[in-house]
């Protein structure tokens, strides 16, 4: 009991940091600029059932795919490591992880229907689902048992926080303004880069482990 609340902490910050609520809710508004206050409030609600029931997914299936491929853990979060880690770099830096922000066409319908595909792609996946996010989902509940649903949870939580957010975006934005939000970016981008590393340093004390038994 005394490490489940750190452990669940430590979880929370790791998707805190990738999913980074603040500055996806400046892309969120700018996806749907042409929407009507009800018609963002669906698509919100739309990408972000649909990045959690992806990250469920892949939660509950872990296990079953690491033996589907014949994965290791240790070579998850080498690799989940690494790819965490460069997207936390390119935050520190100021700029937009590409596996996260894709580019959008410039060309906009004036349809419902097209502006909630948004809620889709880019929005639910790679936006708030992207590889990055998958892979942390996959290393946390690797374990099983109450790692599932600790994982599960805590991005239940966070889904709920970035629902929020990017209901009330624009005044947040006006309230933060450019430079707000390229501070927070810079910080989430540090808390992930040091999240990247230190599943990387696990993912290789494991396989040195591993292959010296």
């Amino acid at each position: 009991m005394n490490d489940f609340l750190p452990h669940l902490l430590s979880v929370f910050i790791g998707f805190l940091a990738i999913m980074n609520p603040i500055a996806n809710t400046a892309v969120f508004v700018g996806l749907t600029a042409e929407l009507s206050p009800v018609g963002r409030k669906r698509a919100a609600f739309k990408a972000l059932m649909i990045a959690f029931f992806v990250i469920v997914v892949f939660s509950l299936l872990g296990r079953f795919i690491f033996d589907l491929f014949g994965i290791t853990l240790p070579a998850l979060r080498i690799t989940g490591g690494i790819l965490v880690f460069l997207i936390g770099y390119q935050m520190v830096q100021g700029n937009s992880s590409k596996m996260h922000h894709p580019q959008v066409s410039d060309t906009n319908e004036d349809t419902e229907n097209d502006d909630q595909d948004v809620a889709i792609s880019p929005l639910a996946v790679p936006i708030l689902a992207g590889p990055g996010t998958i892979a942390t989902a996959m290393n946390y509940s690797a374990e099983g048992g109450a790692e599932v649903f600790i994982t599960i949870g805590a991005f239940a939580v966070l889904c709920g926080l970035s629902y929020l957010c990017f209901i009330a975006g624009p005044r947040l934005l006006s309230l933060l303004g450019k430079s707000g939000i390229t501070i927070v970016t810079r910080l989430m981008g540090l808390i992930l880069a040091v999240v990247g590393m230190q599943m990387l340093l696990v993912g290789i004390f494991s396989a040195i482990k591993q292959f010296s038994t």
